[in-house]
């Protein structure tokens, strides 16, 4: 889920609740705090306790949370992860180490020290194109020797490589698709749900995707994913970050600029963001969901 800021650009606990419950109320089942979309590696670790506590408070007790606990260091990475326990929250989640070179052994190490920080299920972040580091499947099955390793948050375009993931941690293992473009895809080989960066924006596109899939109803499932890809064609000839808050706001939820270096949208965008905005309420209403 997005990280919500004020004007001042610091967190806003208020407005992190809000949007908990907005997702909540149009049918996600769980959210995935201090991620990608969240901007949890741009914020301090008090920032990202307190966006994670504020998501706790307003949550309804139906919804699960899991805490993106991965920091550059594996002190910090820990820290947070007790912290991600003390409040309540159902899992943890962690990118590898990022920036320096690290191997197999250390990623293993890492990992495995956030895990004795918490008694809390563990899902990897497999998201190469952002850490530089590639899960391998010998590393998948050493990480398996801990109990804790429940799943996958998988963001790579390889459905195939999703795939073998799952072979690899059997029936039980958790997969989540990444790529929004590709939920259906995912479903289809393996992925038990989803988590996106978008997500937020359309919520009801992807829950009415998912129940389309579970019931079988493939060309309506097919139908949606076009519609939602059609939606981030278009975010992505935008500053895709700052596009995605512009449009929370327009739908009522105002989470403040993306933090700097991240590009927020600028006047010039505008236009088209409202032309799209309105194109999602359309979508939204023809798939029967409540906006």
């Amino acid at each position: 889920m997005n990280s919500c800021y004020d004007a001042k650009g610091n967190v806003s606990p208020e407005a992190a609740g809000k949007l908990t419950q907005f997702l909540a109320s149009r049918g996600v089942r769980g959210v995935y705090v201090g991620g990608s979309t969240g901007e949890g590696p741009l914020q301090s670790a008090e920032e990202r306790k307190l966006m994670l506590e504020a998501v706790m408070a307003a949550k309804p007790e139906h919804l699960t949370v899991i805490a993106h606990v991965g920091a550059i260091t594996t002190r910090e990475s820990a820290e947070l992860a007790r912290h991600a326990e003390s409040v309540g929250a159902d899992a943890i989640s962690a990118v590898p180490p990022f920036y320096y070179r690290v191997s197999e052994r250390g990623v293993e190490e890492h990992w495995a020290n956030i895990m004795k920080a918490s008694s809390l299920p563990f899902i990897i972040y497999h998201i190469p194109s952002a850490t530089g580091f590639s899960l391998t499947k010998p590393l998948l099955r050493k990480m398996l020797e801990y109990p804790q390793t429940i799943g996958v948050k998988i963001t790579t375009p390889s459905v195939y490589e999703l795939q073998q993931f799952k072979t690899v941690g059997g029936p039980d293992f958790l997969l989540f698709n990444g790529p929004d473009e590709q939920l259906l895809a995912g479903l289809s080989v393996g992925a038990d749900a989803g988590i996106g960066g978008t997500y937020g924006i359309m919520p009801e596109l992807f829950v009415a995707l998912y129940g389309a899939f579970k019931q079988g109803k493939l060309a309506e499932a097919q139908k949606l994913q076009t519609r939602i890809n059609e939606m981030i064609s278009e975010l992505l000839d935008m500053p895709i970050y700052g596009a995605i808050k512009a449009l929370m706001k327009m739908r009522g939820i105002d989470c403040g600029e993306p933090r700097l270096p991240i590009e927020p949208v600028r006047e010039e965008h505008m236009p088209a963001l409202h032309k799209l905005h309105e194109k999602l309420m359309q979508y939204i209403e023809q798939a029967g969901a409540k906006a």
